[in-house]
């Protein structure tokens, strides 16, 4: 496979609160050394980009600092990181909207960029002429836009006002049209920002639905998004950003469990806990069990498995209840499972001293493939 995005050595310096150098002196200075083929002497200074800390008198940082990185035609590469990583500035870049400060970037082929809501769209002109004014930009002709008008105007949703100057349109009218203008108008290279999280549920569905397409047709995209399950889904390789940095590159997987610290996760079959007698209930024993009953934490999801809580009551409880709770990296649970349906009012009876044994068992194919953090715990509802 050809090589579409080259990036080498690229950084990227702002100066706090200033545009340019912040002086006539240093502007020439700087320009100067240009001429002369030299280094820029303000590039000597700077710090990494941590937005936590005080400048200390250095106003100058470095949003990126020597990153480095490859892009294949047809990949669908994720780029993760905190708020301020400098994942904005990077598809800036790539997009040619600001231009980085040292390195160079070579890319083949036409780009189509979604970094934010409002981006290349006119707000005085409909949606309709921002459809075409966006084919132009891309270099396609009228004729070729015209071919996929309609095509565009259904994925968007927003036919009632294609007529409409999009000043009126809500955020989420907006990205929607935007999207569609940019996915289908078959650039070789997608770029699309967190913008997506503005659309709603449906839309967003559909969205990661058209990027699986456009990456099926062998065209390129770049996605940055906060949600772990639609990167992983989607993506085949990521890039982790941090303090400008580039933390990590590879599978997407493992560039995902470095960002959420994962290393340090045990991923041991069988937990078994120090008995602690002062309290009066406590798990002792969790197991993850493949269909044959074996402990293992790696298990085919294809297959059924089965988790089992151990615990003991030392004195009677009231309306005690156990259970688990499985959740991809650090998000939303997935799957939920306790003994809390057998805790109507009528039946919250004191559980007497004793072991206990609780097993839940999941059905294939009930989870994705992937990584997950599992939860056990007990409690009791009292009156």
């Amino acid at each position: 496979m050809s090589v579409v995005i080259k990036v080498e050595g690229l950084g990227k310096q702002y100066r706090l609160g200033m545009v340019g150098t912040g002086t006539l002196v240093h502007d020439l200075n700087r320009w100067w050394h240009q001429v002369r083929g030299k280094e820029d002497p303000n590039l000597k200074l700077g710090e990494v980009n941590d937005r936590a800390l005080k400048a200390d008198g250095n106003d100058l940082v470095w949003a990126l600092k020597d990153i480095n990185f490859e892009v294949q035609k047809g990949e669908v590469l994720g780029i993760i990181g905190k708020n301020g990583a400098g994942k904005s500035t990077l598809l800036k870049i790539l997009s040619k909207v600001t231009s980085p400060t040292v390195g160079q970037v070579k890319i083949k082929g036409r780009i189509a960029s979604l970094l934010e809501v409002g981006t290349g769209f006119h707000p005085e002109l409909s949606g309709k002429e921002n459809i075409f004014l966006n084919g132009a930009i891309l270099g396609m002709t009228k004729k070729e836009v015209r071919a996929k008008f309609d095509e565009i105007v259904d994925f968007s949703g927003v036919e009632r006002y294609i007529d409409t100057p999009v000043k009126r349109y809500s955020s989420g009218m907006y990205v929607r049209l935007a999207f569609a203008v940019a996915a289908h108008l078959e650039p070789e290279i997608l770029i699309i920002d967190e913008v997506l999280a503005v659309g709603d549920a449906e839309f967003q569905k559909k969205c990661l639905g058209k990027m699986k397409d456009v990456s099926g047709q062998g065209r390129t995209v770049l996605f940055v998004s906060h949600n772990m399950t639609a990167v992983r889904s989607l993506c085949t390789r990521g890039l982790l950003l941090e303090n400008g940095l580039l933390a990590k590159s590879g599978p997407i997987g493992d560039v995902i469990d470095q960002y959420f610290g994962k290393s340090e996760i045990s991923t041991r079959s069988v937990y078994v806990f120090e008995e602690k007698k002062s309290k009066e209930a406590q798990i002792t024993k969790i197991s993850i069990l493949d269909p044959k009953g074996v402990a293992s934490s790696e298990v085919d999801l294809n297959q059924p498995l089965s988790l089992v809580i151990e615990y003991v009551i030392r004195e009677p409880i009231t309306g005690l209840c156990a259970g688990f709770s499985i959740s991809q990296a650090k998000e939303s649970d997935v799957l939920i499972s306790s003994n809390e349906a057998e805790l109507h009012p009528e039946r919250l009876k004191a559980r007497p001293a004793g072991s206990y044994k609780n097993t839940i068992r999941i059905p294939a194919k009930t989870l994705n493939v992937g990584r997950y953090r599992l939860r056990a715990g007990i409690t009791s509802h009292k009156n």
